[in-house]
């Protein structure tokens, strides 16, 4: 597995420095940055001995371009729902896993793993968080359950580090390529049948949330796109038919289906 850490508009260098040092505590090295602020002498100086993890560190203006390849996209949050939320509210921040919880799930994986951590005083938003395949929360007291961005990405660079299977096979995740196409064949799907339109993106939302959680490999990537199309071919068929009359409908329905 290869993790990539993605700070989300960092607002202090001293964050980021130190972001760096306990990655580099923890053996990673590629850092990534969404519009951050200026590293100074401070942020440097926070480093220590991981100024090179900052010196190799890119920088980006969107995020799109920052988790672009990826195959798997985990957001960070440390916001808690209350209870009066509205239920569709609740696609965009649960479930969460805990670090430990990820760890176990990235066992023999094989793939790049963005990790995405916010901002210092709002975190990630819910467009950011709607790009997300997975949640993580680290489990704080209620009493003050927001932590500073170094000490929390410690506490998740830990729990990645040493978590590596030593009797098990790899697994090679989907392609980014192949989920994105997945996604897209769906919300195709979905107007096909006539889903509602206000319910869309929130069936969407939890769609990838779900095949997040079950780690996709290529091979179920593939297969799940084989299966959408033989559904939408089915679909436009028994449309055509239903067009030409019942026994051109017969006749349609009869023809060969398309291959995986």
């Amino acid at each position: 597995m290869h993790l990539r850490v993605v700070l989300v508009q960092p607002l202090y260098d001293g964050n980021v420095g130190s972001v760096a040092r306990a990655m580099k505590n923890f053996g990673f090295h590629d850092l990534v940055m969404v519009n951050p602020c200026r590293i100074e002498d401070f942020g440097i100086a926070m480093a220590s001995h991981a100024r090179d993890v900052l010196q190799m560190a890119r920088s980006f203006s969107s995020l799109s371009e920052a988790v672009a390849g990826a195959n798997l996209v985990v957001g960070t949050t440390g916001k808690r729902l209350e209870a009066a939320q509205h239920h569709l509210r609740l696609h965009l921040r649960v479930p969460c896993l805990t670090p430990a919880e990820l760890a176990v799930k990235l066992q023999a994986k094989e793939g790049t793993v963005a990790l995405l951590l916010g901002r210092e005083d709002c975190g990630l938003n819910s467009e950011e968080l709607a790009l997300c395949d997975l949640l993580i929360s680290i489990p704080t007291s209620e009493e003050y359950p927001v932590m500073n961005l170094s000490h929390s990405a410690a506490v998740l660079f830990y729990e990645l580090s040493g978590k590596e299977s030593q009797d098990r096979g790899k697994v090679e995740m989907a392609r980014s390529e192949s989920l994105s196409l997945l996604a897209e064949r769906s919300r195709a799907l979905l107007i096909e049948i006539g889903y509602p339109q206000h319910k869309m993106e929130f069936t969407l939302l939890m769609l990838r949330r779900i095949l997040g959680r079950a780690e996709l490999t290529e091979r179920e990537a593939r297969t799940l796109l084989g299966l959408i199309k033989k559904v939408r071919w089915r679909i436009g068929a028994r449309d055509r038919g239903s067009a030409k009359g019942p026994k051109a409908a017969g006749k349609v329905d009869g023809g060969r289906e398309p291959d995986n």
